[in-house]
């Protein structure tokens, strides 16, 4: 068994602060004992405003955020699963995209958000996250680690289980799903979301979150979670803000093993098609 870190913390636009308090939460999962760590989704950095995101915007091999994340894994030798922010195809836009910086310190996975938050309410707030983030067009197969196969999404992805039951016919042990949920969404269907993800897949869930305010205009619900492939809750840092945080727990394949042998599914895909 291998225990894995899921951290949470409140980014801002600045990236040079954002580091700091990944810095912290290195340090936290390393004192752990973790062997690997994961962080929310837009760690690098929140803007204000969509052209404020597209401003701050720097490749990874430039961006101050990315190098010293770098650093930092490979020192350690801790690797480290981050969302960040990379320029678009269209430069009036960004792809909004998940790293896996293994121990040496080399970016060896990345991919894209594919399902963007476009939110209209009649009378209540507009959500676009089009206006400034590329849509990803491809699910990327999951990654060997020394704990099992990694499968990578990010937030929004959460709501389109096909998704989900793709990644785990690909071979995932573990889903991520790095975030920045809203406050309302975070309080009505985080947690049963996590929680149906990881049993419909019968995989390991790691679901690290922004937590509090951002800016004027943000605020993020928090309760990073690590969920098993029964459905069982095993971490959830909650929704206090006043430092980065981690929470523990560990990846058991015998479980995982148990689980899908006790409880097969078997899918009709003479009836309906498979995903």
């Amino acid at each position: 068994m291998a225990l894995v870190a899921v951290g949470q913390l409140t980014s801002t636009a600045s990236m040079a602060h954002n580091l700091r308090q990944c810095q912290v939460l290195v340090k936290k999962a390393v004192k752990a004992g973790a062997k690997a760590l994961f962080l929310p989704e837009a760690t690098d950095y929140i803007g204000s405003t969509p052209q404020e995101t597209v401003g701050l915007v720097k490749p990874v091999n430039e961006s101050e955020f990315v190098l010293g994340l770098r650093e930092e894994a490979r020192r350690e030798k801790l690797p480290i699963h981050v969302g960040v922010h990379e320029p678009g195809l269209d430069r009036q836009k960004v792809k909004n995209t998940v790293l896996w910086i293994n121990e040496h310190g080399e970016i060896a996975h990345r991919y894209q958000k594919m399902h963007l938050f476009d939110v209209e309410i009649k009378d209540g707030p507009v959500l676009k996250e089009s206006k400034s983030v590329e849509r990803g067009s491809q699910i990327q197969p999951p990654f060997d680690t020394p704990f099992g196969k990694v499968a990578s999404t990010i937030c929004f992805d959460i709501r389109f289980p096909e998704m989900g039951l793709a990644l785990k016919r690909m071979g995932a042990d573990i889903i991520t799903f790095p975030s920045a949920f809203t406050v309302p969404t975070g309080k009505a269907h985080w947690e049963v979301l996590l929680r149906a993800r990881a049993i419909e897949t019968q995989s390991y869930v790691i679901a690290a979150a922004q937590v509090g305010r951002h800016n004027d205009k943000r605020v993020s619900y928090g309760h990073s979670m690590i969920v098993d492939p029964w459905g069982v809750v095993l971490a959830d840092l909650g929704d206090k803000s006043d430092e980065p945080e981690i929470a523990t727990a560990r990846i058991d394949h015998e479980l995982l093993r148990k689980v899908r042998a006790e409880m097969p599914l078997n899918r009709r895909t003479d009836v309906y098609p498979e995903v």
